[in-house]
């Protein structure tokens, strides 16, 4: 997993409850994992289409750093899965995770499109085959 994002979780990104905000810890992993995606694919347009389910784990106070992580599960012919959580960096404790979430390239039309790992598995596929 890469984590190459860092936040401090201040008063605006609180709850009710004086922790950090479930909505506010989506938003940030949803943009950490376009970021990852745009890095990826070469190309800033995507969407996100699908999320799993989120598991909070573990709450984050007012003035923790967290980080944000991402890594590939998988590629399709349009889309790419990744993984993603939230650390807290001092207690190295998970704060939330999200297992699968789907990113769509898009072509000019805003329609999902043919990305350049597409044929990342055929290759991959092939290769195996051959040295079996």
């Amino acid at each position: 997993m890469l984590y190459s994002s860092q936040r401090m979780v201040m008063y605006p990104h609180l709850n009710a409850a004086g922790i950090l905000f479930g909505g506010q810890a989506l938003s940030w992993i949803d943009e950490e994992a376009i970021i990852f995606a745009a890095q990826l694919l070469d190309t800033q347009r995507l969407a996100t289409v699908k999320m799993s389910e989120v598991y909070f784990k573990t709450p984050a106070n007012i003035g923790d750093i967290v980080v944000i992580g991402t890594e590939l599960i998988k590629t399709g012919q349009t889309s790419i899965t990744v993984r993603c959580e939230i650390k807290n960096k001092t207690t190295d404790k998970i704060i939330v995770s999200v297992d699968e979430i789907v990113i769509v390239a898009l072509d000019y039309n805003k329609k999902p499109t043919k990305h350049i790992l597409a044929d990342r598995n055929k290759i991959y596929e092939n290769s195996t085959q051959e040295n079996s």
